[in-house]
């Protein structure tokens, strides 16, 4: 639904199509109370994935839209950190309450949720998004270019393989945790890594605007990388959570940063599009990354895993300079070249 949430930004209008995503979402949320069969789940599960795509495609095209472009790293530094709030916090209740009291109760939560998202949208203050005729007609029809933003392409690359690195973390920490024995301090780590987020990325989004990408990028990549390398040789709780905090300032950066250079280089009037195809880049890394790491767990342990990983970001540093970065740096040279002295 991500590659459709861009051409439906552009025609239906941003708030409209954020209410049609979280109207859907409440829908679905209340059709789990008469799920009672596995067909129907995947039924609901579908529409309510395709709510959440929407939604959040949305949301993050409208923060695009309104924040300042020379201040476009700050802005989307602290929005992001809504998402950050949100899967630190979600999980956490999900497991209080399906501990303390049952999925129906879950659901009563998460639809009530939905309908306080509901009510706030009638006082979200948006301009509307006027298209001049021209960029009306170059969004019409189904094609490539009305789907995916190309420029965004790159970057979105990047992203993939990054997330696809992040994601062996969230999929085989508990089990790796067992393996090693640190299965306490495994249990402290995302809290670890959600606070470091919390602090570094208003600081990383000023810089950012300041000094631009390649300034966040290249570090950012590196930290993650070594994060996920002491991660991997980890013996005791406190080099655990000491990579958490690599991992947090690095993977975080990298995180916002990267939707920020998919906004900095999209005219305004394809916002939508360059959002989709961060997300659905970003989706993909998430959703291939634990079966193509996995694969070598037999092989390698999850040690020698984890330790692949960090090779594989690492050699991100190089696919991020051929395919942004050095780009970047030419046109910052030919810039300087025509100031006049």
């Amino acid at each position: 639904m991500r590659l459709f949430a861009g051409k439906l930004l552009v025609h239906i209008g941003y708030k409209e199509t954020l209410a049609l995503g979280v109207i859907t979402g409440l829908v679905m949320t209340l059709f789990y109370y008469g799920v009672d069969n596995v067909l129907l789940l995947y039924v609901v599960r579908f529409w309510h994935g395709a709510s959440f795509g929407i939604t959040t495609t949305a949301s993050a095209t409208i923060v695009a839209d309104i924040v300042p472009r020379n201040r476009s790293g700050e802005g989307i530094a602290y929005y992001s950190l809504s998402q950050i709030l949100a899967t630190a916090i979600g999980p956490f209740l999900g497991m209080f309450i399906s501990q303390h009291g049952s999925y129906n109760m879950m659901f009563t939560v998460c639809a009530i949720a939905s309908a306080i998202s509901i009510f706030m949208l009638p006082f979200l203050s948006l301009r509307k998004k006027e298209l001049t005729a021209g960029q009306m007609q170059e969004m019409r029809g189904l094609k490539l270019s009305n789907l995916i933003e190309l420029p965004v392409i790159p970057i979105a690359v990047i992203c993939l393989i990054v997330f696809m690195c992040y994601s062996s973390i969230i999929s085989f920490l508990a089990v790796y945790a067992q393996e090693i024995d640190l299965v306490e301090a495994a249990s402290f780590f995302f809290m670890v890594y959600a606070l470091v987020v919390l602090i570094s990325r208003p600081i990383i989004g000023r810089v950012f605007d300041a000094r631009g990408e390649n300034t966040i990028m290249y570090p950012a990549i590196l930290i993650f990388a070594t994060g996920m390398l002491l991660f991997s040789q980890s013996n005791i709780g406190y080099q655990l959570l000491f990579a958490a905090v690599f991992v947090g300032i690095g993977f975080g950066a990298i995180q916002s940063s990267a939707l920020a250079i998919a906004v900095k280089i999209t005219p305004s009037h394809r916002l939508g599009l360059a959002n989709s195809t961060y997300f659905t880049f970003s989706d993909l890394g998430m959703g291939t990354g634990p079966l193509l790491v996995g694969i070598l767990i037999p092989y390698l342990s999850y040690r020698g895993m984890y330790a692949v990983v960090a090779v594989i970001l690492l050699a991100c540093l190089f696919l991020y300079h051929f395919l942004h970065g050095r780009t970047l740096n030419s046109k910052i040279r030919e810039a300087s070249l025509d100031i006049p002295s």
